[in-house]
Parts: C-alpha cells; sequence; structure tokens
C-alpha cells in the first residue's frame, strides 16, 4: 500500500496543495493520505478539503484524519513534515524581543533570532516524530517543508540519520520564474544550475539555448521599475555577480547591509514585520476559504510547483527529474563546511535521491553561505542539545545580529526570548 502522511496538515494552504498534486501524479497515486496536526479545528478544515478533493478526482483513496502522530505515520512510505511548533504563540516574542535591541526582521525563520528559536522549538517535536518513524515506518522518506530548513535538516542528520530525510523549498522554482519575466524569456526555455544552502542558493548558471543570460539580467536591473521589484537581490547581484534565490525581504536579513538604520531599509525599500496582519492572515484566509466551499462548485485541483510530488511520482514510476533538495554536505559542495545542509540539484528515481556534485561555489558566494552556515551549526548544537553557551554564539555570529547588538546584550536577549517562550524549549528547562 502507498501511504503518504502529512505532518501539520494544518498548514492548510500548503497542505491542500499537496493533496492536489497527489491526485495529478502520472501512472500512479497513494492508496492512502493521512492528515495529523494538533489544532482539531485547522485539521478538520484540512480534511474537508482533502475529501472534496478526493470525490472530484475520482479516486478509490484512504482519508486517514488523526491527532495521533504515530498512527498517521504507520505504514507510510513517504512522510511530508510543515510544522511550526507553538504555532503563532511565540511568534511575538521571536520579532518583538529583537526588535528592542535594534534587530528589525523581516520574515524571522530562516536565521536571526526567530529563525533559531523557531528551530529550537521545533527539535523537540522532530524527536517525538523520529521516534515514531523508527517505530512504524523505517522506510519512509522524510520530506521536510519546515522553516528553519537549513537548520532542521542538519538537526536530522545529526540526531536521526538512519531516517531517509530531504528538504524542499519553492524559492528556486519561484525564482526561475521571476527571472524569466525580468528578462522577458519564455519560462520552458529557461536553463539553470543552482547551488548553495536553502534561502541563499546561486543561480550558477542561467541561459537559453547554450547563451549566457547574466549579461541581459544586467542590462534589467538598470531599468528603475524592474530593479524596485527586487532591490536587495539585485543589489547583491551587483556586488557579488550572482542572483539569489530567495525574496528581497528575506535575504536583507541574511547578511549585515540592508536592515541596520530605517533609512538603510527605506532606500532598499524594505519594511518591518507587521505582526498585526500576520495575526490575521489566518482569518482572512479562513473567510476566503468559506466563502469558496459554500459555493459547492468544483474544487481547482491543478498540479503546483512544489517539488514533493515530483520526488514521489519519480521513485514510484522510476522516471527521472531533477529538483533542488537540501541535503547533508558530503563533498558536494567542496568549499562548505563537511556535513552542513546545502541546497544542490538532485537526480531523483526509483532508487532514491541523488545529490550532484557542485564543487567549488565562487568565493564570494561561499564566504556569504559561510556566514550563516557557522550560526546554523551553534543554532543546531543548541537545539539538540540545550547549550545556552552555544545559542548566545549562534546569535552573535548571525550577520544582522552581530552588526547591531553587543554581546552583553545579545546574551540578555537571548535569556529574555527563552524566558518567554520556556513552556516550547523544554531542552534549556
Amino acid at each position: 500500500m502507498l501511504k503518504a502522511t502529512l505532518i501539520g496538515a494544518g498548514s492548510v494552504a500548503f497542505s491542500r496543495r499537496v493533496i492536489g498534486d497527489l491526485l495529478c501524479m502520472d501512472g500512479v497515486v497513494p492508496d492512502c493520505i493521512a492528515l495529523m496536526d494538533i489544532d482539531e479545528e485547522r485539521l478538520q478544515i484540512a480534511a474537508d478539503l482533502a475529501r472534496r478533493s478526493i470525490e472530484q478526482s475520482g479516486y478509490d483513496i484512504e482519508l486517514q484524519v488523526t491527532g495521533d502522530t504515530r498512527a498517521a505515520l504507520e505504514g507510510a512510505a513517504y512522510v511530508v513534515i510543515s510544522i511550526r511548533a507553538g504555532g503563532w504563540g511565540p511568534r511575538p516574542a521571536d520579532i518583538g524581543i529583537p526588535f528592542t535591541y535594534g534587530v528589525d526582521q523581516a520574515v524571522g525563520d530562516t536565521l536571526g533570532p526567530g529563525g533559531i528559536f523557531q528551530g529550537l522549538r521545533n527539535a523537540p517535536d522532530y524527536a517525538v516524530i523520529a521516534g515514531h518513524i523508527r517505530d512504524v515506518a523505517p522506510n519512509a522518506l522524510v520530506i521536510n517543508h519546515s522553516n528553519p530548513m537549513a537548520i532542521n535538516c542538519w538537526m536530522w542528520s545529526i540526531a536521526w540519520p538512519e531516517i531517509a530525510h530531504v528538504g524542499l523549498c519553492h524559492s528556486v522554482q519561484g525564482t526561475s520564474k521571476q527571472l524569466a519575466g525580468y528578462m522577458d524569456v519564455p519560462y520552458e526555455e529557461l536553463d539553470y544550475w543552482v547551488a548553495g544552502i536553502n534561502h541563499m542558493s546561486w543561480f550558477l548558471r542561467l541561459e537559453r539555448d547554450g547563451e549566457d543570460l547574466y549579461p541581459l539580467l544586467r542590462e534589467k536591473m538598470d531599468d528603475p521599475e524592474i530593479h524596485a521589484k527586487d532591490p536587495t537581490r539585485f543589489e547583491v547581484f551587483r556586488h557579488f555577480n550572482y542572483y539569489v534565490t530567495e525574496s528581497s525581504q528575506h535575504m536583507s536579513e541574511y547578511c549585515p547591509w540592508f536592515r541596520r538604520t530605517p533609512q538603510l531599509m527605506e532606500q532598499h525599500g524594505l519594511e518591518s514585520r507587521d505582526m498585526e496582519k500576520m495575526a490575521d492572515r489566518w482569518d482572512t484566509y479562513m473567510k476566503k476559504l468559506n466563502e469558496e466551499l459554500a459555493k459547492n462548485e468544483p474544487l481547482n485541483i491543478a498540479r503546483s510547483n512544489e517539488y514533493t510530488v515530483d520526488i514521489i511520482e519519480a521513485i514510484e514510476t522510476d522516471r527521472p527529474c531533477c529538483v533542488n533538495v537540501s541535503v547533508p554536505n558530503t563533498g558536494l559542495i567542496t568549499n562548505l563546511p563537511a556535513e552542513c545542509s546545502v541546497e544542490v540539484p538532485c537526480m531523483v528515481d526509483g532508487r532514491g535521491v541523488h545529490p550532484c556534485h557542485v564543487g567549488d561555489l565562487p568565493p564570494q558566494l561561499a564566504g556569504l553561505n559561510a556566514t550563516n552556515v557557522h550560526s546554523q551549526e551553534l543554532a543546531v548544537k543548541a537545539a539538540l542539545e540545550g547549550d545556552r553557551h552555544a545559542l548566545y554564539q549562534a546569535l552573535a555570529l548571525d550577520p544582522l545580529t552581530g552588526a547591531l547588538v553587543s554581546l552583553d546584550d545579545i546574551r540578555t536577549m537571548v535569556d529574555e526570548m527563552i524566558a518567554a517562550q520556556e513552556q516550547w524549549l523544554p531542552q534549556f528547562a
């Protein structure tokens, strides 16, 4: 029986997309889809959408809906994880406490105070999930979509190396489509080779029919209207010669040049995190969803650009595909630290996921990646061992935090954040 389990199915927009993808696979569909979440309201909404989608598809697929992680995992071949431990509860502390120390985060889910603490909170839940997978689904492939991706994947490779695990994002697909639009190039004619770390991977090759498109992109960058759509990334491109995969708001958090002052932020078209807007996002989405469901019209079931089902389909049908995946650095990128989490092209077929060798990144790109990797390494140590000193050091090495906050104040800030989130951080008790 082919069973796919979604842990964190209450991330309704994402789980809906994955279920639609599962129903649109070519040549194979699951026998069972299991949805698991601890939030009963969100889980039931995800379940209602899944039932309607399955009925509409006409497939005979068993739908399992449960708040029991072990039951959801039993017999699973694929485990898709999309969790954020603590939900919205700790997010105001992630953003608000650092802000009082001058750290103005745009998103706070990858690095910096918000991203690192999100990784800390995920670690205990991952330990539970991994224990159940060992017991009831030892041959499953874990496909992680949770942020902070690099920290999470590094944790898995250290703590639970016996469990097959990859990390997936949609920034490569999304950015490649944006670049095609900026250059007026048909997307299907774009050819690229991308590698680095999640949220800071680089378009090492950007071509059309063998022609280097970077000269064209440089021309487009000088158009003020195009530059204004992606100011941070274009500035990084201008100074470091390669285009990065994550959005301008995200990228501005991972280096020290864009968010140190309100003047710099205004110059680069950057904003602070709007916590009120974020808090209302679920209610806004629910309103739209209820309106859609009330119409009782056929749901839009279509293949998305997520790599999740590309991987499942390639393995189950033995039809190869190439996707960008976060995996341990086993000599794949030779000038980044061994075993850190790198995002590289991977070939996928009936035998599994096969990472491609990249070699050295251009030194300026490896240098930018390394500033994040060393902070991630200490964040992983702190998450798995409850090591407060490693946590202080992780934040001290974070490029934005280190540019703004003294070493003593970093320690105080971290202590405040732990105190505000202690219910989600048992490893620091």
